[in-house]
């Protein structure tokens, strides 16, 4: 087999029609919304309509991403695929890609190699418009802000109190923090003002948590823009349904609701809908998504963004919570190479043999595999992402000491061969499915945000507890004066490190996490909790992939990973 780039491998597979993919996952012509011959949209009638028994939900997470590659994406793909190989009737749910990271330096989110989600291109690219409708239901409700403000400001809204910010589908961190409405009295009040990526959007947290078109304007009429003047004592929180935004936003967003349907190169029906970061939002696709999942597979498999310490942890706290789902089983994806480099071994020597800097790294995959076990109470499976250059001592080594922590480790080769380089993975997670789980949640939701963060710190990263900063520790107390003390929080952290300093690998302890902001998502339902240096809008790198893409006089496109 020699080498093709992950683009054409992509444009080199044969699709079947989208219909054909409907068929097979039992999806009736009319709930089928055809975006050309390979994408679809499902209408969310299906699953008020259908009497299919859920199948089993099965989680992919992983360990710390390092610049040497998980392939996350890639072994959730691939997973499915080994799922057919051996018999199973299986649907994947994945995450929308952010333009951001696909012209930055992360690239898209289809997958990679035999184990991809088609068309790669157009899931890249654009897709089927949702993110751009959010973007719109986002910045319609900003400017309704501001021209509420300049036509008299009846809900006396501070300008200097506006938490709503406008954003974009791209990383542009000179648009983190602006000043707008210059130029005199007819163009607004002049205020300090920012921008956030889209899938740091609340709207995009609210797409992906609601059930429902009315469950959809129920959330945003509660999403909290900003608080009135007065005394902090007197502040009242506004609402976009003070602004009877809501209405419009929703059917800015009612077709961006209906998940979307694909396939994998192995013809897998493929929904990917939704895509919120984890490491500054929820990062898990709709629940909507899933539950379609659930209904057209026996297996549904789905991912959460970066390591079990991020997307794991809010899949399982904030979103199975809410939307009451529970998995069967987890797979925690790890390469030998990240894992050398949690250990230390710098970049340029993943390559070579390094069991001194593996076993050093080895703690960071074995404390996302007791969070799995131990806090979450779920069974799990070690997912070994292949490479070329694993030694056969190294992968030994993984494998004793996960079975010193009754955990199995099944080698994937999906990136190579496809569904037959999953197929050992596939019957493990069979295997584990069937087993009995006590799924639990690493906190409950009646204690202070505080000792929610603490709960979380300790037992989820392995820390002392959570710093509040003052300006945190007043937030604290306003949110709970204003009865959101009882959401659920989400940790905007980075996805380096299992603490909030993204240099620090492998598995820390004896470390606090300092909490320099919270804010309430009132219409996602949750507390956002941000620490350390992360941010809402990354910038491009020195060197941006959106350098190396192009299209040709055909509209063939190159440059794609």
């Amino acid at each position: 087999m020699g080498y093709k780039s992950d683009i054409e491998i992509a444009q080199s597979s044969e699709m079947l029609p989208i219909t054909d993919i409907a068929k097979k996952a039992g999806i009736d012509d009319k709930y089928l919304e055809q975006y050309g011959k390979y994408k679809a949209k499902i209408d969310v009638s299906l699953l008020k309509e259908t009497d299919r028994p859920d199948g089993k939900l099965i989680l992919v997470t992983a360990i710390n991403p390092t610049p040497a590659g998980e392939g996350k994406t890639t072994t959730t793909v691939g997973l499915a695929d080994g799922l057919q190989k051996i018999g199973k009737k299986v649907c994947v749910a994945l995450r929308e890609p952010s333009l951001g990271p696909v012209f930055g330096i992360k690239g898209g989110a289809a997958g990679g190699g035999y184990a991809q989600v088609v068309p790669m291109e157009d899931i890249n690219l654009h897709f089927t418009g949702d993110f751009h409708a959010i973007g719109a239901a986002n910045n319609l409700l900003a400017a309704m802000i501001d021209n509420h403000i300049f036509q008299g400001n009846e809900l006396n809204i501070d300008p200097r109190k506006i938490t709503w910010r406008r954003c974009v589908d791209m990383n542009d961190r000179q648009l983190r923090s602006v000043v707008d409405g210059l130029g005199g009295r007819v163009n607004g009040t002049p205020r300090e003002d920012g921008y956030d990526i889209t899938v740091a959007s609340e709207i995009m947290a609210v797409l992906c948590l609601a059930s429902d078109i009315t469950d959809l304007k129920e959330r945003l009429s509660r999403i909290v823009i900003g608080y009135t003047y007065g005394k902090p004592s007197e502040q009242k929180p506004v609402t976009a349904g003070d602004l009877h935004a809501q209405g419009a936003m929703a059917a800015l967003l009612k077709d961006a609701l209906k998940p979307n349907l694909v396939q994998t190169l192995e013809h897998v029906p493929a929904i990917v809908h939704g895509g919120p970061f984890a490491n500054i939002a929820h990062g898990c696709n709709s629940v909507t998504a899933t539950r379609m999942a659930l209904k057209l597979g026996d297996y549904a498999i789905t991912e959460a963004g970066f390591g079990a310490d991020l997307g794991a942890e809010k899949f399982l706290d904030i979103k199975c919570r809410m939307a009451g789902l529970r998995p069967s089983a987890v797979v925690v994806v790890a390469t030998v190479r990240a894992l050398k480099h949690h250990g230390g071994a710098p970049k340029d020597a993943l390559n070579q043999e390094d069991l001194a800097a593996l076993e050093k790294g080895l703690p960071n995959l074995q404390k996302h595999v007791s969070n799995i076990k131990n806090v979450y109470k779920l069974p799990c499976v070690v997912a070994i992402n292949a490479f070329p250059t694993d030694t056969s001592a190294e992968l030994a080594l993984v494998e004793e000491k996960c079975r010193e922590m009754g955990v199995n480790v099944a080698l994937s080769e999906v990136w190579a061969k496809g569904g037959e380089g999953g197929v050992r993975l596939a019957e493990e997670v069979v295997r584990l499915a069937e087993e009995p789980n006590d799924f639990t949640y690493s906190y409950e939701l009646d204690g202070s945000i505080e000792e929610k963060l603490d709960q979380i710190v300790q037992k989820v990263y392995g820390g002392r507890k959570a710093v509040l900063t003052s300006a945190a520790q007043k937030q604290a107390k306003e949110l709970e004066a204003l009865g959101f003390g009882h959401c659920p929080i989400c940790v905007a952290k980075t996805q380096y490190s299992l603490t909030d300093d993204q240099t620090k690998l492998g598995a820390p302890t004896d470390f606090d996490v300092t909490v320099r902001n919270l804010k309430i998502s009132a219409g996602a339902g949750f507390v956002v909790a941000l620490t350390g240096e992360i941010m809402t809008m990354p910038g491009l790198p020195k060197v941006p992939a959106a350098e190396k893409i192009d299209v040709d006089e055909n509209g063939k496109i190159s440059g794609l990973f």
